[in-house]
């Protein structure tokens, strides 16, 4: 939910990309007050000293708390802290469920994200400038769909109860058509992503930032 006049709840910088998805999908499933503020990476407002501040790597998504105070960037590292603000979509720290998410969060955050993101980036952003990557980067896709198909054949969520790293890793997913990759050739991710799907916070999180964007001062 969206409403928050600044100077409490939380700000979300953010873009339409998987990345900035996973983080108001994250606050659309716990019910936080936050205010959505669109960072245009496409026009580069990333790079404005102003979010420098905020987001050191000039990426987003980033976040400030301000009832904790607390700024944060990488999207991985946010879904942590909200999950552990609320108590909510992560297995208490230091059980074994917790190191389970941590395993397969960081498979997200170090593998599926990246070589997802390389195949957008020759795939469908500029077919024919190397034939190498295309080709490199799109297997590689196809790798990662088999390995979260296998681990999805006995489970509904890859940790088995819906957690940070369903929300993390779904929006990746989500842009098959972007990696040219056909979901009916992986029937249980294809079961796992239309499941997901139809979560009311899914859909309205995924609409962000374009439904819920205030101007970037």
């Amino acid at each position: 939910m969206s409403s928050n006049d600044g100077n409490s709840g939380i700000d979300l910088y953010t873009w339409s990309t998987p990345n900035g998805r996973k983080v108001s999908i994250m606050l659309e499933e716990l019910g936080l007050e936050y205010r959505v503020i669109p960072i245009d990476i496409v026009k580069g407002d990333q790079h404005q000293q102003s979010y420098a501040r905020i987001s050191p790597n000039h990426k987003i998504p980033a976040i400030v708390d301000h009832a904790t105070g607390v700024t944060m960037m990488e999207s991985g590292a946010i879904l942590m802290y909200l999950a552990n603000k609320t108590g909510k979509l992560m297995a208490p720290m230091g059980s074994d469920r917790f190191w389970e998410q941590m395993e397969w969060l960081m498979f997200q955050v170090g593998h599926v994200g990246p070589m997802l993101g390389q195949t957008h980036h020759f795939v469908k952003y500029n077919p024919g400038k190397s034939p190498y990557a295309e080709e490199r980067y799109s297997r590689e896709n196809a790798r990662l769909y088999g390995v979260l198909e296998e681990r999805l054949s006995d489970r509904e969520f890859i940790c088995d109860a819906y957690s940070i790293v369903d929300i993390a890793t779904w929006p990746w997913i989500s842009r098959f058509e972007f990696q040219q990759m056909d979901l009916h050739q992986y029937p249980r991710l294809l079961d796992w992503y239309l499941r997901i799907s139809d979560r009311a916070a899914v859909q309205k999180g995924y609409g962000v930032p374009e439904e819920l964007a205030v101007p970037h001062p």
